[in-house]
């Protein structure tokens, strides 16, 4: 039975990886932060009793603030495969903290990349990267376009995307990068813009809200669902040697067809409802990022299976669900708003 340990398994995308990797028998390891209050919710499902026979989840306390407890977790654990997720990033002040976020996003690979060398533990690493590295650069975006980030977590994570290269090089570990596109889903944080419309719509309709503020509507992005995309961050370390790809659905899309959609998924006209802040525009703005995904394609195997449609609706659903209404009632219901 394979070991896998998770950093950041709490998160979107570290949720679905531990369902894929359990599915797959892998004994899987998650590293949580500690704090006053518990945030587990997106793995509670997950948990088996460890008196029972069947591939099992465990919880550690770490933080890649830390660098011995990093190396002290990957000696008791002995992971074959790492997946690094972790990192600061809050959407809605998408340029602060920048101290904090250069030490986890950037640094914290760092510290986890000493951790793996200095214990000798013959492991593979996964670190994510993000398409926002890319940031004005024309799109496609394919792994041989420039790197011009606009925002401290955008620098951050390509300083961690080069030291990752970096220590492949030196040190001939397996360490590779994914740089995935925006990766939504039923499961994503609340300060996503994505998952902002889709819960808007839902607490529209129920009543508990009148309007959701938004900041730039004519911004691109290459929207997938997180389930497709980590299966290309296993896919990553099966091949016999380490490489980096850009993984996205090679569309682009608007946050205002976004609006569009789930909206009129269940029968309303998104601009009654939409309204412009201009608090969540940025100060350097990255107008498209979409990618060209033909080499993971090609030498992976991977091929997203989830539409964007599909995307949008499911998400809609599943915080229509959330407030206690099926999709028709929803449409019953948006008929009678004012």
């Amino acid at each position: 039975m394979k070991k896998a340990l998770i950093c950041g398994i709490t998160g979107q995308d570290g949720s679905y990886l531990a369902e894929l990797l359990l599915s797959k028998r892998y004994e899987v390891h998650g590293m949580i932060r500690r704090a006053s209050t518990f945030n587990t919710h997106r793995i509670e499902h997950l948990y088996h009793d460890p008196h029972e026979e069947g591939p099992q989840l465990t919880l550690h306390y770490g933080d890649l603030t830390d660098g011995s407890q990093l190396a002290r977790l990957i000696r008791k654990v002995e992971p074959d495969e790492i997946y690094n997720l972790a990192a600061q990033r809050h959407l809605e002040v998408p340029f602060a903290p920048p101290e904090y976020t250069g030490d986890v996003t950037g640094l914290g690979v760092t510290r986890l990349l000493e951790a793996i060398r200095e214990t000798g533990v013959a492991t593979r690493l996964y670190q994510a990267s993000s398409s926002e590295m890319f940031g004005d650069a024309p799109p496609p975006q394919s792994e041989d376009s420039p790197f011009q980030p606009r925002s401290p977590y955008a620098i951050a994570k390509l300083y961690a995307h080069w030291i990752v290269r970096n220590y492949r090089e030196a040190y001939g570990m397996y360490a590779v990068s994914g740089i995935l596109f925006n990766h939504e889903g039923e499961r994503r944080g609340e300060t996503f813009v994505t998952r902002k419309i889709s819960r808007a719509v839902a607490r529209i309709v129920a009543g508990r809200q009148q309007k959701v503020y938004l900041g730039n509507l004519k911004a691109v992005r290459d929207w997938g669902h997180a389930r497709d995309f980590v299966e290309a961050m296993y896919l990553m370390l099966q091949q016999p040697a380490p490489e980096d790809y850009c993984i996205g659905t090679g569309e682009g899309h608007s946050v205002q067809e976004f609006c569009e959609l789930a909206f009129g998924h269940v029968g309303l006209d998104w601009k009654r409802f939409v309204e412009i802040d201009p608090r969540y525009f940025r100060p350097t703005e990255v107008e498209e990022l979409r990618a060209d995904p033909s080499r993971a394609m090609a030498e992976l195997g991977w091929k997203p299976q989830v539409s964007f449609l599909e995307l949008v609706n499911g998400m809609v659903e599943a915080d229509l669900s959330k407030v206690g209404l099926g999709l028709e009632e929803a449409r019953q219901r948006a008929k009678g708003l004012p």
